[in-house]
This record gives structure tokens, sequence and C-alpha cells, in this order.
């Protein structure tokens, strides 16, 4: 019966469709293919004949291929079917199935369409569009990573991420990972060797069995994909995917995938990093990088309606240097910036993570410390900096300057019942102790 069919009217020119034409017997094995497999599969007519079907379907795929095929044994006919075949170069192909299973003849006949390029073109955008969608809904970078995994992780297998970033000196600044399940991880010592490796050459890198692995420590059943996080203007980053070892390695219609998304996440990340610079510079000092005045009083504001609601305490502190009009005059300008940013990191590191420091302008700064600080731990704090700005400051061009500060002290209740009064009466005690000492 096989015979007949095979010299059927259909036989003559069924080499003649770019659809493959594929009959397979009740083992699941090859009986006649069309030439159109060659082209779609990558194995001759000669090739296929005998081969158990099964066996050329992609792994993640099998079972669900197995159970349409057991259904169209029994009698359903299927169209539409999509699943996944290993071409002979290792490649993946996506394969539409439309079959039916001959009683008579005791075989399925089933027509085969390539739709790789389809898919990919779905896929792509697909990808634009989430990753437009994840750029509007993330108002950080931390969430917009939660986004890009959830999206890679339906358009390519892994059992984890990872992506590193690098600041505006070109150094890796950040590093994030996640595993399988969605959760934060630790990068590994490898994950950080290939973000390196792609960073230094810009180009893409696939590890594995028998790719590059040696170059590597690498886990014999790992398959790695890694690509450089590219704008138009430069890399800002590296983006990898590891598969584990139950997924197949990945292929080049995949490595081309991941660097079409990465170049759109290169994009919205380069975008988000804008806007958070912009952000960062309208609320900081540029050149100490504290809080500025606008920052300082928003600030303020909150803390002291959080007090006034608890009826708790707050405390500021006004800081000016002493004579330092002398250190721009005999030293310049480049030297007094040096200085304050000396002073600024010394004086930062006598506060809590809690409270707030910032620069208003010139030399003067202000803390803030609203954590019901009472009238002694202010007062420790004081000292505190007082001794620090004690020691010499050994600056980065070599000169060696000694400062000091008056500092104004002024404390919710005590001292007012408005933001502008205490504001007021620290600024007004700064300059009290400043005369007292017979400072400038």
């Amino acid at each position: 019966m096989m015979h007949t069919i095979i010299r059927a009217p259909m036989a003559s020119f069924a080499d003649l469709l770019l659809d493959a034409i594929c009959m397979v017997d009740a083992d699941g094995r090859f009986v006649f293919v069309s030439a159109a497999c060659e082209s779609i599969f990558g194995y001759t007519q000669q090739e296929m004949i005998g081969r158990v079907m099964l066996d050329m379907v992609a792994p993640a795929d099998r079972q669900r291929t197995l159970a349409a095929a057991r259904a169209i044994m029994d009698g359903h006919a299927h169209t539409h079917f999509e699943n996944r075949y290993i071409r002979k170069d290792g490649s993946l192909v996506h394969i539409m199935w439309s079959a039916r299973w001959s009683e008579a003849d005791q075989l399925r006949v089933a027509v085969a369409r390539d739709i790789t390029v389809l898919k990919q073109t779905r896929q792509m955008q697909a990808a634009l569009y989430a990753i437009s969608e994840a750029a509007h809904a993330s108002e950080d970078l931390a969430t917009l990573f939660h986004h890009i995994h959830q999206i890679l992780g339906e358009l390519l297998a892994a059992a984890g991420l990872c992506m590193t970033l690098l600041d505006q000196h070109g150094q890796p600044e950040e590093f994030s990972s996640r595993a399988e399940a969605g959760h934060a991880a630790p990068p590994s010592d490898l994950a950080r060797q290939l973000a390196g490796e792609v960073l230094a050459s810009g180009l893409p890198l696939q590890i594995g069995p028998g790719k590059l692995a040696g170059r590597f420590a690498i886990d014999s059943e790992e398959h790695w994909l890694a690509v450089p996080l590219t704008t138009a203007r430069r890399t800002i980053g590296a983006l990898l995917l590891r598969s584990g070892s139950d997924l197949a390695g990945y292929t080049a219609q995949d490595q081309e995938l991941l660097q079409f998304v990465a170049k759109q996440i290169a994009t919205v990340i380069e975008r988000k990093q804008l806007n958070a610079h912009m952000q960062f510079i309208a609320m900081h000092d540029e050149l100490t990088g504290l809080p500025n005045r606008r920052l300082f009083l928003d600030r303020l504001q909150t803390a002291f309606a959080r007090v006034q609601r608890r009826r708790e305490r707050l405390s500021l502190l006004f800081l000016d240097l002493d004579d330092f009009k002398l250190v721009n005059d005999e030293h310049g300008h480049a030297c007094g910036d040096l200085l304050l940013q000396a002073v600024a990191k010394r004086v930062r590191q006598c506060l809590r993570e809690t409270d707030t420091l910032a620069r208003l302008g010139g030399d003067e700064f202000v803390v803030l410390l609203d954590n019901d600080a009472h009238g002694d731990d202010v007062l420790l704090v004081e000292q505190k900096i007082h001794a620090a700005l004690a020691l010499s400051f050994a600056l980065d061009n070599g000169h060696c300057l000694r400062m000091t500060a008056s500092i104004g002290c002024a404390h919710y209740p005590e001292h007012g019942d408005s933001t502008q009064q205490l504001l007021r009466h620290a600024d007004q005690a700064m300059y009290a102790a400043k005369a007292r000492a017979g400072k400038q």
C-alpha cells in the first residue's frame, strides 16, 4: 500500500511544493518526505527516511508533540500545530503542521511549513512592544530589569539572566542577576568573566560544550549567550543568558534575536540613566554631590510634618567654614573646590544614614537630624564634626590645609513652630558662634 501512495499522482508534483510533505508510520518513523524537507530540516530525503520523528523535535517541545501525534492517530485532524525541530546543523526551525491519520494506510500524513522568519518577526515586534511598555511602567532600573527578565523569559529559554552596566568612566557599576524563579541572586564569577570579555571585545559570545568552554570554568551542561548592550553612541553594558542542563544550547537565531532585543533595552536604559542623571542634577549640588537647597527644603518639610504629627523632635545644624575666602585667594578656586569636597565627605562620615547633609551654596552646609534627636545627641554630633574638621586635609593637588567651622543649632519645638523659624534661628546661632570665635 505504501508503494501505491508514493506512486500516486501526488508524488509527481509534491517535490515542487515549498511546504514539505511528510508521512510517518505508527512507530513514528518517516517513510516518505518530499524534496522541500531538505531546505527546511537540512537533511536529504534519504537521510530522513527511517529516522524517528520525535528525535528531531526540540527537547522542550517533545511532550506536546507526542500528545498531538496521539490525538491525530485517534482520528483527530490537527491544523496549525506549531513546534520546533533541530536541523542537521544544530539550529532550530519553527514548523507549522497540518496533519491527519490515514487509517487505511496506517500513516500520519502531514504538511510542514517553515515559519521561522515569521516567528522571529513576531517575536521582535512583541519584544519592541513589551520593552516600550516596561520603560513606561518602570520608575527605576531595578524595576526595569525585573520586566526585562520576564520579557526575555518569554522569548528565549533561560535558567538565569545577568546584566552589567558601566558607569561614566567605563567601569562596571551595577551587576544584577536573576535565577529561573525570578529571584535576585549574586552574579557568579563566570558571569562577571563573560561580561568582561564581551565588554572588552564589543562582540557577542556563546559558550557551552564544544564552544570556547575550555577558556572558562563552566559546568559541562551549561550554555551561555552574552551580548553587548549597545546604543547609537556607546556600549553601556552586557546582557547574559544561561540555559540549564535541561535546556538546549543557544543557536545563531537566538543570538540574533537577543542582539536585537539588547539594542532596544540599551536605548531604554540609556534614556532612564539620562533622566535619572537630570533629576539628580536638579536636586543635588554639582560639586559635592550633596542634596542642594531645593532637596533639603523638601526633606525638611517632610520631616517637620512627621515630627509635628508624632510630637517628636528634630534639629538643624548650620555650618559655615571659617576664613574659607582665604583659601580661594591664596590657593585658587580649584583648591577651594577640592577642600569643599573633602569637607563634605568628612562631615558625612560623622552622621547617620537617616540624617541629611546638604550644601546650601558657597561654604555653607546644613545638617537635618530628624530621628527624634535630643540635645545631648545633637551636641555629640556637633563635637564629632568639629573633631573631624580639626584634622588636616591632604588634597589631591598636594596641598595640606587646616579648616575650622562655626556651627549653629536649632531645635524643634524649642526654637520655632515652622521651618522658616528653625532655619532663621540656626543661621543666627551660626553667626553668633562665628562672632564669638572672631572668625569671618
